[in-house]
């Protein structure tokens, strides 16, 4: 029997004390979703449950987007097979189950879709008994194993924070192409499909990982603190001040300020209470946008030329907005410096843009983006300096 439990809003919100009590089992798989395709909506939350012929049950969660969804979920409807949902995940979900249905046995069944499934994802997969853990062939988004100590079981994640939150013990990451199973008798991998050219997104030590998170041996926090001395070398600042967005841009901003000699504030203080609001927010509330979640210190600001350093640009009406904050809490000149390099290409593999009309950075030239969002100077790392961080 598959127990399921979805929710919309953080994650204390949705597994509750009683939450958890009902949720019996050896084998438990869980997401969190920042949406790439689909709406943000319940029928479109994971883990998703695919029920097979003969009844038994699979669940499926995953990181990542896959880029030939429409045609693969094209001839999974001329098979007869019915979707809820508009996710890539679950066309992943339903080939799985297609091709297990067809070769009788789990491990071909994932095998041949992997074959079928192009882009990035890193999955895992819960039946009755096992969990699967695999990953693209290029292994383009981050998936990890550890394991609980006195033989209590194994975990996979994301990222390796999620490993020590629970006590586990890093063990190593999932290969590119790889399939690992979990079970009763312990752990065997094998190589699903051939592994292709090391891909890994680079946007991850930039953004979308936690700074506590280790990724290919390599410490995100430090990467971020790289990037920041990098920058400062690359692109210097006459300045009184260096100044964090939170919370991605303060390691960075560590860096700046420790190559460049000149102080590190905390002068954006972010609010950590605004989590359920923006799940179903009002117009209202979408205007208040930033100034929901930033606030910057006019006792630490005023009278001060800063450089304001961030993780990225990618439509710059944040950027704008918290420029014009700054302005305004007394700022007298605001250096904007960004630690990934101008977003001139639209990403398919799992960040939310989706055409180059959307990037301020492929319309304007770098003058142009300075005087459209009000800052007094801005500069962007190289890419080679954002290799180097790393």
């Amino acid at each position: 029997e598959t127990h399921v439990h979805i929710g919309m809003g953080l994650v204390p919100d949705v597994f509750t004390e009683e939450a958890l009590q009902h949720l019996p089992g050896d084998v438990a798989i869980g997401h969190i979703r920042y949406s790439t395709t689909g709406k943000p909506e319940r029928r479109n939350a994971q883990p998703l449950v695919v029920r097979m012929r003969g009844g038994m049950q699979l669940a499926l969660a995953h990181n990542g987007t896959l880029v030939n969804t429409s045609r693969l979920r094209a001839r999974l409807v001329d098979e007869g097979v019915q979707f809820r949902s508009s996710t890539d995940s679950e066309v992943a979900a339903k080939a799985i189950g297609q091709e297990t249905q067809a070769t009788h046995h789990l491990r071909s069944g994932i095998r041949r879709a992997m074959e079928d499934l192009s882009g990035a994802y890193a999955m895992v997969l819960a039946s009755p008994d096992s969990l699967y853990a695999f990953r693209d062939p290029n292994g383009i988004r981050p998936l990890c194993i550890g394991e609980l100590p006195d033989g209590r079981g194994w975990a996979v994640s994301s990222e390796t924070c999620g490993l020590d939150i629970v006590g586990a013990r890093y063990v190593r990451d999932v290969a590119p192409g790889e399939i690992v199973r979990f079970n009763e008798e312990g752990m065997h991998a094998e190589q699903g499909v051939p592994a292709g050219r090391p891909a890994a997104c680079i946007f991850e030590y930039v953004y979308f990982a936690r700074p506590d998170s280790v990724m290919d041996g390599q410490s995100v926090y430090q990467a971020r603190r790289n990037m920041g001395r990098i920058l400062a070398r690359e692109a210097p600042a006459d300045a009184d001040l260096v100044l964090g967005v939170p919370d991605s841009g303060i390691p960075s901003a560590m860096g700046f300020a420790f190559e460049s000699g000149i102080p590190y504030s905390d002068g954006i203080v972010k609010n950590r209470y605004v989590g359920r609001t923006f799940i179903q927010p009002t117009q209202a509330m979408r205007q208040l946008g930033i100034r929901l979640k930033l606030n910057p210190l006019p006792s630490v600001i005023r009278g001060k030329r800063l450089v304001v350093i961030d993780d990225s640009i990618v439509r710059g009406n944040t950027s704008k907005k918290l420029i014009e904050m700054l302005r305004d809490a007394g700022a007298t000149e605001v250096h904007m410096r960004i630690v990934s390099p101008e977003v001139m290409w639209p990403c398919f593999y799992g960040i939310d843009t989706d055409t180059r009309d959307q990037l301020i950075a492929a319309n304007m030239s770098n003058d142009e983006m300075c005087e459209w969002m009000g800052a007094d100077s801005l500069a962007f790392i190289s890419l080679q300096g954002l290799r180097d961080s790393l």
